[in-house]
């Protein structure tokens, strides 16, 4: 049986860049709908968090003012309900040892921007995936975590790889705007990694050997069948 580390943001609220505070969490779908197919398909799944700290989920993600509707965040609700006792106990991100898993994978909310991008123990087990060829999957903000992945020369581990995350556009038309802290697809690649979108909130999803990302909430389910197909091949 195939094990995958789930590495979720601790955060609960981030500084917006007019200096505000704002609350925040893991998206509800992107966990959710992504640890549904991978526990469908007999994927052992352990959950992390910074710290072994209970994640908070994003009140936005099962709200409909979140672009989220009634039934979809019932759903959400009950399935991250049946998961509860992995949610209220997770691991923390420095006592993992990549060894013990197949493939990393990172889902987003806004949280990610706050915690997992700089976080140096997440950077680590990225890097010691990458080295071992494992696979690495991210999806929306939660590409933001890979930024906390870096060469001994300082430089972005993954400059010049191909991914795609939550666009810029998606991030003024729904998101916060040009008050987030930064906009993820531009630090991206202002860091030297090649993004490739597609149309705002629709399903793109973005292979480069051993690294899958999703652009979006609704790149969730697609997300995580990839890494079936990867961990399968």
């Amino acid at each position: 049986m195939s094990r995958i580390l789930m590495v979720i943001s601790g955060a609960d609220s981030m500084t917006l860049a007019d200096g505000s505070t704002h609350p925040t969490g893991y998206w509800a779908e992107e966990v959710a709908a992504s640890h549904e197919v991978l526990r469908a398909a007999g994927v052992e799944v352990d959950i992390a968090t910074p710290g072994g700290v209970r994640p908070t989920v994003d009140a936005l993600s099962l709200d409909e003012r979140g672009g989220v509707s009634e039934s979809d965040a019932r759903r959400f609700r009950a399935y991250l309900d049946s998961i509860a006792q992995r949610l209220d106990a997770p691991l923390a991100v420095a006592d993992v040892r990549i060894g013990d898993y197949d493939a990393i994978y990172l889902p987003g909310g806004h949280a990610p921007m706050a915690d997992l991008a700089d976080d140096r123990d997440l950077g680590e087990l990225l890097n010691a995936a990458t080295a071992e060829g494992k696979t690495v999957a991210a999806l929306c903000h939660g590409v933001a975590a890979l930024l906390s992945a870096t060469k001994e020369d300082g430089g972005f581990t993954f400059a010049g790889r191909s991914l795609t995350s939550f666009t810029d556009e998606e991030e003024r038309q729904g998101g916060l705007g040009d008050n987030a802290p930064y906009l993820v697809e531009s630090r991206l690649r202002e860091r030297g990694a090649v993004v490739e979108t597609g149309p705002a909130w629709q399903s793109v999803v973005v292979e480069d050997g051993n690294l899958i990302t999703g652009q979006n909430p609704q790149s969730s389910k697609d997300t995580a069948e990839r890494v079936l197909k990867a961990l399968r091949g």
